[in-house]
């Protein structure tokens, strides 16, 4: 095969160093956790993988009291709910003895004193953890080293705080809205506050959180947190994987329910679709706030969760450019139909074992290899598919100039393999010569013009008869011109086939005029047998020739026809390898001697041109 013509090393290693910059461009933000365009892809391929991961097992510790469309209908009391109302409720669920009680629904405005009262009385009648929540004034993305630092903040009344610990409940939301990460602190004007899902998770648990710049212990649980100390969330599944009893059905006193709270970590909140606290979630539907918040405290509890650590983030980063470079080196260095290829089951492998890392909880990026390689990739491609079209032009030019010199079907094989005939070849070949009767008196009378366009019409005619027998010139010589058959490649036909040109030649030669109107004649000798095929001449100047006793026998015929007044001398070397029926009746067959060489051949001679 043809070595690949290459592009300059200079414009694969520029290729690559554009790739990197790319991937950095992309990957970088990534690393320090700052906002970018790439967050909508990746938003969306989370969700995909977390659907193709499924649900988890509902956890066994964690009951959710809704706050739904039923505890909210106007027969039940309505909406917005009395503070008397949530007093009453809180205290049907501590007497149902649960070890702890979340409660996400803000306490902020003093309303009557003595329903507040009451409320109050009820937090304290079991250990409890009520929220806060902090105001943002833009949503970038804290340093690594930094908690989030809210501008504002909504805090309970202080007799509900002094009843009951208190915990933000601030979610981090993606550009699509879902929620990706709860802040395990928050840095608010009045200190340092804990989510409440990990202050619940810590009285639940009976440990205190000891937190590192990632990473979160709470007992025997040790988590990875993410940039500003935050906790990826892993949502349990759709609307309802957590347990879940309507308010209602305590304060009717459904006895089921009452005991289902029992040691368990409950969490109070609203599900009410009027209420519109709700998320989008990546298994089809919206999903509550407060099964969000307890979803968290299911992975902080022991449940399974997601790492995205900032070690994850560097893998993240240094695979994209691994993917990217490399990719694009490859493309730029292998063709087309083999690089492209490589290169993008790279990037599919990645994104698969990817899925696979994800299903396990590993948080690699998706969309940061898909965008950070992809477009180089294809960059890349597009560049080389140009470079490989002009190669593909410049290569076809080559030939159809090599064609001028050598025969079409050569000139090929020499293109596509420099290195043919490289090392002499022997082979059987059939070797056609043709001669022009009676040229030196034409040349004398059409004079040196016209000679030679009589010569270029007589050199196409020869030329147009063997390539279309498969055979090729391979020399012209004056009046005269020897073709071979049998190259590139020797085949079983190659000796009918120089016969057959041989019978074709005469009619085809005979049918040019000369400008007296009279019609040239001609000679053809044909033999067959062994000859040398190789490459004559020096390292910058060379032509393919075929040389040995069968090409000086095959010569010789032609004095041989004109001794016998014939027009076509055969050896019987090559009629042997012709099939009767296909081999015309010569006019003579004989044993003939052959100037300059000691043994006699036999040939077979036609004096007319027989049909075939």
């Amino acid at each position: 095969m043809t070595p690949e013509r290459q592009p300059k090393p200079a414009l694969i290693l520029g290729g690559a160093i554009l790739a990197l910059v790319w991937a950095l461009f992309w990957a970088v933000p990534h690393l320090q956790g700052r906002a970018s365009l790439l967050d909508w892809p990746e938003a969306l391929l989370t969700d995909l993988r977390l659907s193709l991961a499924g649900p988890l097992d509902a956890p066994a510790d964690i009951v959710i009291i809704a706050l739904d469309d039923q505890a909210l209908a106007p027969e039940a009391g309505g909406f917005p709910v009395s503070r008397a109302r949530l007093a009453d409720l809180v205290g049907r669920i501590a007497a149902s003895r649960p070890r702890l009680l979340a409660v996400d629904i803000l306490l902020v405005d003093p309303t009557n004193a003595e329903a507040d009262a009451a409320l109050a009385r009820a937090l304290g009648q079991v250990p409890t953890v009520i929220a806060m929540a902090g105001g943002f004034a833009s949503d970038a993305k804290a340093s690594a080293r930094d908690a989030p630092r809210s501008d504002s903040e909504l805090w309970p009344q202080p007799l509900f705080s002094d009843a009951a610990r208190v915990g933000h409940v601030n979610v981090v939301q993606d550009l699509s809205g879902a929620p990706r990460h709860v802040p395990v602190v928050l840095t608010t004007s009045r200190g340092v506050v804990p989510a409440m899902v990990l202050e619940a998770a810590s009285l639940f648990l009976g440990h205190p959180a000891t937190l590192a710049t990632d990473r979160l212990r709470l007992g025997d649980r040790d988590l990875s947190l993410d940039i500003g100390f935050h906790l990826p969330l892993r949502l349990a599944g759709p609307t309802g994987t957590i347990p879940t009893i309507s308010a209602q059905d305590l304060v009717v006193g459904d006895p089921v329910s009452a005991a289902a709270l029992a040691g368990k970590l409950v969490v109070l909140g609203f599900t009410a679709k009027a209420v519109g606290d709700t998320f989008p979630s990546p298994f089809g539907e919206q999903m509550p706030g407060v099964e969000v918040l307890a979803s968290a405290v299911a992975t902080l509890i022991g449940g399974p969760g997601l790492a995205r650590t900032q070690g994850i983030r560097l893998a993240d980063l240094l695979i994209t450019v691994v993917l990217a470079t490399a990719g694009a080196a490859l493309v730029g260095r292998v063709r087309l139909s083999a690089g492209l290829p490589v290169a993008m089951a790279a990037v599919a492998v990645w994104l698969v074992g990817g899925a696979m890392f994800f299903a396990l909880g590993l948080w690699f990026s998706a969309a940061l290899p898909l965008i950070g390689a992809v477009p180089p990739i294809l960059t890349t491609a597009v560049l080389r598919q140009r470079f490989e079209q002009r190669a593909a032009r410049r290569s076809g030019q080559a030939v159809d100039a090599l064609r001028v010199f050598h025969p079409g079907a050569l000139a090929t094989r020499i293109t596509e393999d420099p290195g043919y005939l490289a090392q002499p070849v022997r082979q059987d070949m059939a070797i056609l010569f043709v001669d022009l009767v009676g040229f030196t008196a034409i040349s004398e009378t059409l004079g040196p013009t016209e000679t030679r366009a009589f010569l270029k019409d007589l050199h196409t005619t020869v030329a147009n008869v063997v390539t279309s027998g498969q055979g090729m010139v391979l020399n012209f010589m004056g009046d005269g011109a020897m073709a071979v058959f049998g190259l590139p490649e020797p085949g079983p036909t190659d000796p009918r086939r120089a016969l057959q040109t041989a019978f074709a030649l005469v009619p085809a030669v005979r049918a040019l005029r000369l400008p007296d109107g009279t019609h040239p004649d001609l000679r053809v000798g044909v033999h067959f047998g062994p000859v040398v095929v190789s490459r004559l001449g020096h390292d910058q100047q060379q032509q393919v020739t075929v040389s040995g006793d069968t090409v000086n026998l095959a010569s010789r015929l032609i004095d041989i026809a004109k001794d016998q007044s014939a027009i076509i001398a055969v050896s019987t070397d090559l009629t042997q390898h012709v099939a009767a029926s296909l081999c015309p009746k010569p006019d003579v067959r004989a044993r003939v001697p052959v100037r300059g060489r000691m043994a006699e051949v036999d040939i077979a001679l036609w004096r007319s041109v027989p049909v075939v």
